[in-house]
């Protein structure tokens, strides 16, 4: 029997990467249906649009999420402005992609620290609260987690990790009434995969993806999941539905993996390596969608984020005015009073 449903209405809810894509989306939703969020993100002025949409109930932080102390500081801007955190998205993650003896090494290690370490930190942030509200922790991981392509090294590592981290901490900390979801997401319509669309790395591997593999789902889609996934309290949250039947077949999709791309890699690589010799490595292994150049815009190996989509925290931990001018934990149309 499933368990019973637990409405988001007057919870408050940290969403990170929410600046944009399926962040902003969950957040949108997670609003309407009288949820308090916190948005964390690394573009500001995308973050107060994001937060102006949520309405009155709604905060947002330029956060790094590779920064532990800048996390901790969001946390407590959210214990003045929201009360105590119920539940936590960790969606902030940037997507990169290149053969591994082509693409810039820093570039590979900045997606593990953004996309694998910043959930680590995210969690870590706000577990005392999940612990003492028996609250819901879901992290976004991808299909990418499942299905290890090529070109996808460093992303699939990171997202492979960042499921096995959910999947040991729900075993020690389910006896305290914390529940903790992993969300896989196939292809969805976010500025982070159309930038993917556009990458050397990819645009050759996709388009010789068949049926619904192929397939680009409604950002809308991702985000109804990401609520209905906190109301269940789910241990598994996909879209679309056919990736839970793609989890049955893990020990069999290397070896499919490893023949399908197998005619296609050649061109990939050529196509890569004319790409690093026009823009030089870096340029052509940085991350992509707007989210992945606000990072990148960040510089530096340890400091980069976008979120699910893009967007994700890489400042020293601020909490930037919004419109009504207040300092901390910026609100949509004005903060909300402390609970």
């Amino acid at each position: 029997m499933a368990p019973p449903r637990r409405p988001v209405s007057g919870q408050t809810i940290l969403i990170t990467g929410a600046a944009r894509g399926i962040g902003a989306e969950a957040a949108r939703q997670l609003a309407r249906r009288g949820a308090r969020v916190a948005l964390v993100g690394l573009e500001p002025e995308a973050l107060a649009e994001v937060a102006r949409e949520c309405g009155p109930q709604a905060m947002w932080m330029e956060t790094d999420v590779t920064d532990t102390g800048a996390l901790e500081r969001a946390v407590d801007a959210v214990h003045e402005r929201l009360g105590g955190i119920d539940a936590v998205v960790a969606n902030a993650g940037i997507g990169t992609g290149g053969l591994v003896h082509l693409m810039d090494p820093d570039a590979f290690e900045r997606t593990l620290e953004i996309n694998l370490l910043g959930t680590w930190r995210t969690v870590r942030a706000t577990l005392p609260d999940l612990l003492d509200r028996r609250g819901y922790a879901l992290v976004v991981a991808s299909v990418a987690a499942i299905l290890h392509a090529p070109s996808m090294a460093a992303y699939s590592a990171s997202k492979a990790g960042v499921e096995a981290f959910a999947d040991s901490l729900r075993a020690e900390i389910r006896h305290r009434g914390v529940g903790v979801g992993v969300a896989y997401f196939s292809w969805i319509d976010t500025d982070m995969v159309r930038g993917g669309d556009e990458h050397p790395a990819f645009t050759g591997l996709r388009s010789s993806v068949r049926g619904p593999g192929g397939r680009t789902y409604p950002v809308s889609a991702a985000g109804e999941a990401v609520v209905n996934g906190i109301e269940r309290r789910s241990r598994i949250v996909v879209v679309p539905g056919w990736v839970r039947g793609l989890m049955a077949l893990r020990g069999l999709l290397p070896r499919i993996v490893d023949r399908r791309a197998a005619p296609f890699m050649p061109e990939i690589e050529a196509r890569q390596q004319a790409a690093i010799d026009s823009v030089g490595v870096t340029a052509a292994s940085a991350p992509v969608g707007p989210g992945g150049r606000a990072a990148a815009r960040r510089g530096g190996a340890g400091g980069q984020a976008a979120a699910g989509a893009p967007d994700d925290g890489h400042a020293p931990a601020r909490t930037p005015a919004g419109p009504d001018g207040a300092a901390s934990g910026t609100a949509a149309s004005g903060a909300p009073e402390p609970r």
